[in-house]
């Protein structure tokens, strides 16, 4: 049940954030704030350990997911340097994209046994995620 909510979030934002970012050809306001998005689904989670909880953060998490598979992949391609290096820097950067699936499951392993259980994953995720959103800000060259 949380997949399918958290696939339901993805299914709202993944379209319409996309069409939204592309009308006003705006990137990095989309890429922050569907962090920030992330950062409050995992928190929910850490205050309230409950099932109207999980699902609540199933959705959340999945909306801020969706918006960022529709927006980043439009930032990432328009800071690229060099048009003759993009197909190069692409695969880099599905590297850089795989690398955090495949840590993952060991990070979580971890924070589960020395931060507290879940709600230490969870919290661990949300600040990892706020690094990220604020990451975004120094980009000059995209709106």
């Amino acid at each position: 049940m949380v997949t399918a909510a958290f696939s339901a979030g993805i299914l709202l934002t993944c379209i319409t954030g996309g069409a939204i970012s592309d009308r006003l050809g705006r990137r990095k306001v989309f890429v922050f704030g569907c962090s920030i998005v992330q950062v409050i689904g995992s928190l929910i989670v850490v205050g309230w350990q409950t099932w109207p909880a999980t699902l609540i953060t199933g959705l959340v998490l999945g909306l801020g997911f969706g918006m960022y598979l529709s927006v980043d992949q439009a930032l990432i391609t328009q800071v690229l340097p060099v048009a003759k290096d993009r197909a190069k820097d692409l695969g880099i950067i599905n590297i850089a994209n795989s690398a955090p699936q495949v840590l993952a499951p060991a990070v979580a392993g971890v924070a589960i046994t020395y931060l507290g259980g879940y709600r230490g994953m969870f919290l661990l995720a949300a600040v990892v995620t706020l690094l990220g959103a604020l990451a975004v800000i120094p980009i000059r060259s995209v709106r």
